[in-house]
Order: C-alpha cells, then sequence, then structure tokens
C-alpha cells in the first residue's frame, strides 16, 4: 500500500477516534439533552451512529489537515531575518523644471 494512502487511514482512524470520544463526552454531560434523546428514542442506535459518522467526518478531516500542514519543512536561507540590507547614503540634485 502507498504511504499516501497509510497516512491518510492512519489520520482518518485518529479522527475517528477523537470523534467518539467527543460523542461519549456530549452524551456523558448530556449537552442539549442529548442522551435523553437518543437513550428513549427507539431509532437512538441509528441516530448515535450517524452523530459519530459525521462528526468522525469533521475530526478525520481536521486530523488529516493539520497532520499534512505540519510536514512542512523550514527553508534555511541562512540567518533568521534574511539576508541583512545595508543602507547607502545617494545624493540627490533637484533642478527646477522648465515650463
Amino acid at each position: 500500500m502507498p504511504n499516501v494512502f497509510r497516512f491518510y487511514i492512519k489520520h482518518c482512524v485518529i479522527g475517528f477516534t477523537v470523534a467518539a470520544g467527543f460523542v461519549g463526552l456530549l452524551l456523558w454531560f448530556n449537552v442539549a439533552n442529548l442522551w435523553h434523546l437518543i437513550s428513549t428514542s427507539d431509532i437512538g442506535l441509528m441516530a448515535l451512529a450517524v452523530f459519530w459518522v459525521l462528526n468522525g467526518i469533521v475530526f478525520a478531516g481536521v486530523q488529516t489537515g493539520v497532520a499534512v500542514m505540519l510536514m512542512a519543512e523550514d527553508e534555511d536561507h541562512g540567518p533568521k531575518g534574511g539576508t541583512p540590507v545595508r543602507a547607502v547614503p545617494v545624493r540627490v540634485i533637484a533642478t527646477p523644471r522648465k515650463s
């Protein structure tokens, strides 16, 4: 399997795991009365699965995006701040314009 697929699958699994923890905490603290709604509904398991999958898609996308952005390499251009610039005085002579 190519490295890019392994990378993507790994970070999607991490994202879905974090989403499972997030949904679990939402239910544990009964935010917006979600625990009551899911536990008393006849389709509560389906609602829980949909809630987890949709959050998992978001968390997996964020996890993958952060992982890709953290892969950037620092560009080494010498000393910090780039090349130092020296100011050189230049004489400017103003002449009146003839009209």
